[in-house]
């Protein structure tokens, strides 16, 4: 039986993984994208990487001053024991323990416009998702603000179809620029509603990056609308090269016959998340 306690042990011991290490799946892309790489200025900034990545580890501290804001994907069994208020309860705990056990900075503000910082990372945002058995998967994505404001979304003619999406995708990575830190990982969401498409585009982010969209249509998207975005030669944090970006990853939903909205959400080269499965 899952217990609270469980929870919040689980994210606090999340915020600590996920801050200072990097995925398997994400150093390895990194590590490919940059292979063969020309340009002078990328692979010394793919050595700074790989220095940062070693000291945050070896240290124990933050890969980024920015810890980001807590995205917390919540995969529930319908056999779990607990309530959704339980377990968003125990993920907020978490998530304020784990920011001040670990010195992790405290990035939000309890007011668009009168700025007051919370003090503690709260309130995460939680996505809970339905599922089969007796399991409860956790994944916390620690998302920072840089790469978050070049994020957009945009509501399409359905006649713009495949090429309009992806023209619009490109378009979002080449507004942004350097200033989201690229390489980026972009999480596209088509479909849905206005709503709908940034969760979709969101919850792309965490999908393995070793794994295409099971869809093969929109896995040859994904291909090109990554080649097209690193033909853009913006490369790691703008200095150029021919790594802008190390994965897109796309989710689709169904939409209004009069619609096809959709969103894109950039990460930034710390593509920063981990994840906990605990069974009941």
């Amino acid at each position: 039986m899952i217990i609270p306690e469980q929870i919040t042990e689980s994210v606090i011991s999340l915020c600590q993984k996920a801050s200072f290490s990097l995925p398997p799946d994400v150093q390895t892309a990194l590590k490919k994208a940059f292979s063969g790489e020309k340009n002078e200025a990328a692979q010394d900034l793919f050595e700074m990487f790989n220095k940062n990545l070693k000291i945050a580890k070896r240290k124990q501290v933050p890969l980024c001053q920015d810890t980001g804001t807590a995205i917390v994907f919540v995969e529930k069994g319908d056999k779990v024991h607990l309530s959704g208020i339980e377990i968003e309860n125990a993920i907020h705990l978490g998530v304020k323990k784990g920011y001040n056990k670990y010195y992790l900075r405290k990035s939000i503000v309890s007011d668009p416009l009168r700025r007051i910082n919370t003090g503690n990372n709260l309130p995460a945002v939680i996505h809970m998702i339905p599922k089969k058995g007796s399991k409860l998967k956790i994944t916390l994505l620690t998302k920072g603000g840089g790469a978050e404001n070049c994020s957009q979304i945009k509501m399409l003619k359905p006649s713009e179809g495949e090429s309009g999406c992806i023209d619009f995708i490109v378009d979002v990575v080449k507004q942004a620029g350097s200033r989201g830190c690229p390489p980026y990982t972009v999480g596209v969401g088509i479909g849905g509603n206005f709503e709908g498409a940034p969760y979709m585009a969101k919850k792309a982010l965490i999908r393995p990056l070793t794994k295409s969209h099971k869809d093969p249509f929109y896995a040859k998207m994904e291909k090109d609308a990554l080649k097209r975005i690193n033909q853009l030669g913006i490369g790691p944090q703008g200095f150029g090269g021919k790594v802008t970006a190390i994965a897109v990853n796309i989710e689709t939903g169904p939409c209004h016959i009069a619609s096809l909205p959709i969103a894109v959400n950039l990460e930034c080269w710390m593509h920063r998340h981990s994840t906990v499965t605990i069974n009941d």
